[in-house]
């Protein structure tokens, strides 16, 4: 593939010009398209608005299970068999202790999240207190994702601070009902143009690998384009059992075959082509679909979660800061925060010898 195709990526993406179906379907399949030349020209957008900034952000699984939904990829869907802790609300002190840990630990942003349809407007008030709390104790940006929001509850949101609302899209309109028949993508999409309507920021993104098309994967990189959301996380389906979706993974494997590294890393350069503005974050699943890979999404990616997901584990805080630094990107952080020394610094490795049953294998195995 000759260079002018990628420079033109940048060229496209940076004067906030729309790509073509058939170059984003090129990005994701195309056998002549090289992986490095692809990054380095998402790179080179990704710098123009973050520099080498990585911001990082912290869950907190606030309420898990009892949710009526039945959202396939879910492991607290009403329809999932899956061995969770279901448990209401946390407590108010549990909620604020946890804020207080995420903002020492350097994380830009507190992600609050509940399972569920919706709140009540009980609710609502109760959780727009909470946030006008750890705003008024730490510094911190928060993001709250509660279900379906409608305008008057996104107004008193907007009032108590709340910096942005998430609501995922996960996936294409025309996809959408293969993953959940309990509420529908047009419904998504009026929490988000609730939000907006207030002037919430909008935390919107995607699951890919729940048997969508790559024209599925162009269509809502788009639409969310066209939402022009601050905030995108990129999600890589994590085939939890018990969930409805876990069976498009074979029993003998995993993870889903056609999430290659290759492959993750391609749909991350297409979302930033397609979003330049916005904080593209790689999120579920980067661990386990990037493997050895797993830096190379700092190019596109701007953004990661450190500490886990919802319900499924990530890798150890200490760690994901090490890769970050350790690639030339900096942790970027609220103005008055530094991480934590066991966030920050790294452990002293010890070199290991070989023993003689490495060495010498045949002789000591015969002995």
């Amino acid at each position: 593939m000759k260079t002018t195709f990628y420079s033109q990526l940048t060229t496209t993406s940076l004067q906030d010009k729309l790509l073509s179906d058939a170059c984003c379907e090129k990005i994701l399949t195309g056998s002549d398209v090289e992986l490095l030349p692809l990054l380095d020209a998402a790179y080179q957008v990704r710098k123009t608005y973050f520099q080498n900034d990585v911001q990082l952000h912290i869950l907190n699984n606030a309420q898990n299970g009892y949710c009526p939904e039945d959202c396939g990829y879910c492991a607290q869907a009403s329809t999932a068999t899956t061995d969770i802790d279901a448990y209401p609300l946390k407590p108010d002190a549990e909620i604020l202790e946890e804020a207080k840990r995420a903002y020492e630990s350097g994380a830009y942003r507190y992600c609050i999240v509940m399972s569920g349809r919706g709140p009540s407007p009980k609710r609502v008030a109760h959780l727009a207190e909470l946030i006008h709390t750890v705003k008024a104790h730490y510094p911190i940006e928060v993001c709250l994702s509660a279900g379906l929001i409608d305008f008057e509850s996104a107004k008193v949101l907007k009032a108590a601070g709340l910096d942005r609302l998430n609501h995922n899209l996960n996936t294409s309109e025309t996809h959408y009902p293969k993953i959940c028949s309990t509420h529908t993508y047009q419904d998504r999409m009026e929490t988000l143009q609730a939000a907006q309507t207030v002037g919430l920021a909008c935390c919107s993104g995607v699951i890919v690998g729940m048997g969508e098309s790559t024209d599925d994967i162009v269509k809502v990189a788009k639409a969310l384009r066209q939402l022009a959301v601050a905030s995108l996380p990129v999600n890589f389906f994590l085939p939890i059992s018990g969930t409805q979706l876990s069976e498009f993974v074979p029993a003998e494997r995993s993870v889903p075959t056609h999430l290659t590294p290759d492959y993750c890393l391609r749909v991350l350069c297409l979302f930033r082509f397609l979003n330049p503005r916005a904080e593209i974050r790689v999120a579920a699943g980067r661990e386990h679909h990037l493997r050895s890979m797993e830096v190379m999404a700092l190019y596109p990616a701007n953004s990661m979660f450190i500490e886990g997901y919802l319900n499924a584990e990530g890798s150890a805080a200490s760690r994901t800061m090490e890769m970050i630094r350790d690639a030339g990107f900096i942790v970027k952080t609220n103005e008055d925060t530094t991480p934590q020394t066991n966030l920050k610094d790294t452990k002293k490795r010890d070199v290991l010898l070989k023993d003689l049953k490495v060495l010498r294998p045949r002789i000591e195995s015969s002995t």
